[in-house]
């Protein structure tokens, strides 16, 4: 296979595209993904409020569970619920903008 004069070869040319031998811009070559703006990453206010609040109710169940002041006796299902509850809150602060 011949080589042309710039040594780029048919091929190598082919691939570049109408851009050759100019300087392709990191959007133009499909590697560049434009940032959100700032406005559109807002969350709503409640969402913050029920991040909040899931994770004091997680917090209250466990600690209302070991000290004993839920209705009846030390119970799993308590510790379960303040788990979830912490865990969902977790996940949801992930989320938050």
């Amino acid at each position: 296979m011949a080589r042309s004069a710039r040594g780029a070869s048919p091929k190598q040319r082919a691939h570049r595209g109408a851009t050759t031998g100019r300087y392709m811009t990191a959007e133009q070559r499909g590697r560049y993904t434009r940032p959100v703006p700032k406005e559109t990453r807002r969350s709503p206010r409640w969402f913050g409020v029920t991040v909040l609040l899931l994770l004091l109710a997680g917090v209250l169940l466990l600690v209302g569970d070991y000290l004993q002041f839920l209705p009846g006796a030390t119970n799993s299902g308590y510790l379960i619920a303040g788990v979830l509850c912490m865990l969902a809150g977790f996940l949801m602060a992930t989320r938050l903008h």
